[in-house]
């Protein structure tokens, strides 16, 4: 696993990058709810990508893997949730 100073050593160096990150990611959801649809995952996963690419859309070269990283977060957060329980009781 990679530390959080290695993952931060190659935005320092882009001049994009000033040090500090909007901390303002919305809960898109109450923190417990009998049922999550895939759209809220879908859409808790494109805004973690828009907030970490600082793209609200790519451009077309970058389409793919800014589409594929949408997944492959929606796809983690899913399993997050099919696996977390509060207090005894599956959150999906």
């Amino acid at each position: 696993m990679r530390s959080i100073q290695a993952l931060r050593a190659p935005l320092a160096k882009t001049s994009r990058h000033t040090g500090h990150m909007c901390r303002s990611i919305k809960t898109l959801r109450p923190p417990m709810t009998p049922e999550v649809h895939d759209e809220d995952i879908t859409a808790a996963a494109l805004q973690y990508v828009r907030k970490i690419s600082g793209f609200r859309a790519p451009a077309a070269h970058n389409k793919e893997a800014f589409d594929a990283a949408v997944a492959a977060v929606a796809a983690a957060t899913a399993e997050l949730l099919d696996n977390l329980q509060v207090r005894g009781v599956a959150a999906r």
